[in-house]
């Protein structure tokens, strides 16, 4: 009988990812996102190093600041890639070693992703 597999997860981020980070971070700050929470998923999950989760005001907020981030992630030479934001109700930007999450309120609170990655404490709140 085989024995599953494991998933392999970092154990510490790196320099790269941390950042990374920091320049997600400053975006989000520049557009006003709201309550942005940075998680370290390192030692969690391997697609990533950290996940963000932050809210706009509206609909129109959420695309505006996830479409600046993207723009500020390729100027910096990153590829990524978002979904949602036509609908601006949850758009995900995958950018590699950090996948950030920015929600309208009332999105966010349903889904709870925080909670989700029980376990993984927010590091700190960044705005």
């Amino acid at each position: 009988m085989k024995k599953a597999a494991t998933p392999k997860t970092k154990q510490v981020a790196s320099a790269a990812s941390k950042k990374l980070l920091e320049l997600v971070i400053k975006s989000l700050d520049a557009d006003q996102a709201e309550d942005v929470q940075a998680i370290d998923i390192s030692n969690k999950s391997p697609m990533a190093d950290f996940m963000v989760v932050a809210s706009g005001r509206s609909n129109r907020h959420v695309a505006a600041i996830a479409e600046h981030l993207s723009e500020e992630l390729k100027k910096a030479g990153m590829r990524c890639r978002a979904e949602g934001l036509k609908q601006g109700d949850w758009v995900l930007i995958d950018a590699m070693d950090v996948i950030i999450h920015v929600f309208r309120p009332e999105v966010r609170v349903f889904y709870n992703l925080e909670r989700m990655w029980n376990g993984s404490e927010p590091m700190a709140e960044a705005v």
